[in-house]
């Protein structure tokens, strides 16, 4: 599956570590991969890093070396200024190896949708090579997360929509959740042990 979200900091490694620590729970082989990242080298641990322990793999395995790009952009612009050679979908498609027996596979994007995901494209550009099964969009629960849910939904392939940090009890929250199930269509999830059986 793919793992995409509204933006940044909406919470995707946090829900794809979940996951990823659910089924293992249940006893099945699991694996992620993060194509390309780039990331504050002040911070003591990357997506690969979070996403590799959740699989128990390790992080190069989750995401090849050589894309670890140490500038806070969108991947393509920190190689650019990092002085490194630019890069593909297709380079990071070719570069994707699983390991035998994975039930559940797991592919997390950068930034929101249209964030540079390569020189040549964006996180649809690279579900569209790889045609997952299913497609995550996490989503922040806040003021604007309709219009944020809506625009990134509509450039997806039937996405199931997670509203992160979701409270029950919080009129926002609840009332963003019924309008989008209510007037979009869109299967929209709110709690984390939910999503995981949708998935499974």
């Amino acid at each position: 599956m793919l793992v995409t979200g509204t933006g940044t900091s909406t919470g995707k490694t946090w829900v794809g570590a979940q996951l990823l620590g659910a089924w293992r729970a249940g006893g099945h082989t699991v694996a992620a991969r993060k194509p390309v990242q780039s990331y504050d080298p002040g911070l003591e641990t990357t997506d690969a890093d979070v996403l590799a322990a959740a699989a128990g793999e390790q992080p190069e395995s989750v995401c090849p070396g050589h894309r670890w790009y140490e500038v806070p952009m969108a991947p393509p612009i920190a190689a650019e200024l990092l002085g490194r050679p630019a890069f593909s979908v297709d380079d990071l498609v070719d570069e994707l190896a699983w390991p035998g027996g994975v039930r559940y596979g797991l592919v997390e994007g950068v930034g929101g949708p249209r964030s540079p995901i390569a020189s040549t494209g964006d996180t649809v550009a690279l579900g569209e090579a790889l045609k997952p099964d299913t497609v995550v969009l996490v989503a922040p629960t806040e003021l604007g997360t309709i219009n944020a849910v809506l625009l990134a939904a509509s450039v997806l392939d039937d996405p199931v929509v997670f509203l992160n940090r979701y409270r029950e009890g919080n009129p926002l929250h609840a009332r963003n959740a019924r309008w989008l199930r209510d007037r979009t269509g869109l299967d929209v999830v709110t709690d984390m042990d939910a999503l995981v059986s949708r998935l499974s």
